[in-house]
């Protein structure tokens, strides 16, 4: 059962981002998804990790960091300083919905959209609980990866060869908590049985454990 599960627009600046929204009957947290390269909230593989998020009581937003006209320009797809900050403006508005006022707020990013997310996740009044990044490209947020202050988990596949050494480098530089998972065969997309499956059971596990409200024992009862 869904509080919300349907399309949203957001307004940045004189743009509308389109997205789809879903919130669990009890949601335990939010998570907001950067697609990278070109991609859309229509991509199948997020909408898939997406699926294993709610199920585990996340609401999940997919949502174009690019507009149509936008995406016909590819030298926006690197533009990850405006990537970041629609990602910003997204999350602002996500805020503000009365189903997850009192959520904590994930990101999860794909490729370029990693970058956006942990470029994002650096700002002073981020407040992001979270990052999850598959097959992402870190090193895009540069500097800033020394200033992101929110759990980070780098998913890649070992047969990326390339990307996993860029997480590597990127993982040297960042001062919170992070961990690296190597999916084991695994390419860029994570196409091959299993691993993208893989790559969600972690994704998952990752934002629960950061994202869910922290239960306190009930007191006893002293007499």
């Amino acid at each position: 059962m869904w509080l919300r599960d349907g399309e949203v627009t957001v307004r940045s600046g004189r743009d509308d981002l389109r997205g789809h929204l879903t919130v669990p009957a009890e949601p335990i947290g939010a998570v907001v998804f950067a697609h990278g390269s070109g991609s859309s909230r229509h991509s199948t593989r997020n909408q898939q990790v997406a699926a294993v998020l709610q199920r585990a009581g996340l609401a999940t937003l997919l949502f174009d960091l690019l507009t149509p006209a936008e995406e016909h320009d590819r030298g926006n797809v690197f533009d990850i300083e405006l990537l970041a900050r629609r990602l910003g403006e997204v999350t602002g508005w996500l805020r503000a919905q009365s189903e997850l006022a009192e959520a904590k707020i994930g990101y999860f990013g794909a490729s370029t959209g990693a970058g956006a997310a942990l470029w994002a996740a650096a700002e002073p009044d981020a407040s992001v609980a979270a990052v999850v990044s598959r097959g992402g490209r870190p090193d895009l947020a540069g500097e800033r990866l020394a200033h992101v202050r929110a759990p980070t988990l780098l998913i890649v596949g070992s047969a990326d060869t390339t990307v996993l050494a860029l997480n590597r480098r990127a993982q040297a530089l960042m001062r919170c908590e992070t961990r690296l998972e190597v999916v084991p065969g695994a390419t860029h997309l994570f196409e091959e049985p299993g691993t993208l499956a893989r790559a969600a059971d972690a994704a998952r596990a990752w934002f629960v454990e950061h994202l869910a409200p922290i239960e306190h024992p009930a007191p006893h009862d002293v007499r």
